[in-house]
């Protein structure tokens, strides 16, 4: 999954700063860990798509880019770099 929200986020947002992180580790044995050890992530991403947009409106960019995978997710977190 990692590799997968890395290439989509690649693909629709031509990022100039991306990092994926999964940390399904830190959340063994809470509410939403499947047990696949790919639930939840976190994201720092930097984009020239996401000049003169809302942080909402950022937020939403990717929201779109995985929507396929967010029903798979149970814990996204973004942190939007500047370039």
């Amino acid at each position: 999954m990692q590799d997968k929200i890395q290439k989509k986020l690649e693909i629709a947002l031509n990022p100039t700063q991306l990092e994926v992180v999964n940390e399904s580790y830190k959340h063994q044995g809470h509410a939403g860990d499947d047990g696949t050890g790919e639930s939840h992530f976190h994201i720092m991403i930097a984009s020239s798509l996401f000049e003169n947009k809302t942080r909402l409106a950022k937020e939403r960019m990717i929201y779109k880019a995985l929507e396929n995978e967010m029903p798979i997710i149970h814990a996204l977190s973004i942190n939007i770099l500047t370039d």
